[in-house]
């Protein structure tokens, strides 16, 4: 565990991990077994930061189907089947967290549940890096609600100015501005294809690869002293 007045928040899907081939496929079964026609890979990534309620209302949207009451718990049932059939962590993401870790207390922040976020950073050796994991289905609202990040903060003594919250997503990006934390954005996460660059202010950092993280965390270091 690093210096705990200084908090280092990775989000995970799209930024620790590339799970878009098991999202994607475990939601394509839903929408097959609704009569529906599968939708790409890429599509389906384009829809994941909010949590699978909303993934799955925009899946079942996106292929022409109605709502469907027994949808979600039927993805969650498949998902929870093949969450790391095919789930990798980004190539070098390991050496960035430990990196981390001389620095900050670390944690997961994740609108996915704990309990599956715990499942697919333990099959991939990553759990022992995390200080904590905090998910969707906590105490506090789903991310881009700062509370949960408040939290985290408060519990490793940290500012807002010695935070830095790593997503590759609009919906990390928007957490941070209102926690008024530092931000790196993952270009390199399947989330960023949908960023909507109007929103960036040029204060963010940004990672085309994880193995940019270690520099970043410098810079961090020296900006929050």
């Amino acid at each position: 565990m690093g210096d705990l007045h200084r908090l280092i928040a990775f989000d995970l899907d799209g930024t620790l991990i590339d799970s878009r081939r098991d999202l994607a496929e475990s939601a394509n079964q839903v929408i097959t077994e609704l009569g529906g026609t599968p939708l790409p890979e890429e599509a389906i990534g384009r829809m994941v930061g909010e949590g699978a309620a909303v993934l799955v209302r925009r899946a079942l949207a996106a292929a022409g189907l109605g709502e469907a009451p027994g949808a979600l718990p039927r993805f969650l049932a498949i998902y929870d089947g093949r969450l790391t059939k095919h789930t990798r962590a980004y190539d070098g993401i390991e050496d960035a967290v430990q990196a981390a870790r001389r620095i900050a207390r670390v944690i997961v922040l994740t609108n996915k549940p704990v309990g599956p976020s715990e499942r697919i950073l333990g099959s991939l050796g990553l759990m022992p890096l995390f200080d904590e994991v905090i998910g969707g289905d906590g105490p506090f609202p789903r991310k881009p609600d700062p509370a949960s990040l408040f939290a985290a903060m408060e519990r490793a003594g940290a500012t807002a100015t010695r935070t830095l919250l790593i997503g590759d997503s609009a919906i990390d990006h928007e957490t941070a501005v209102r926690a008024s934390s530092r931000c790196c954005l993952a270009m390199y996460g399947f989330g960023y294809v949908m960023f909507p660059r109007e929103r960036l202010t040029g204060e963010e950092w940004m990672a085309a690869a994880p193995g940019d993280l270690p520099a970043i965390f410098e810079r961090f270091t020296a900006a929050a002293g």
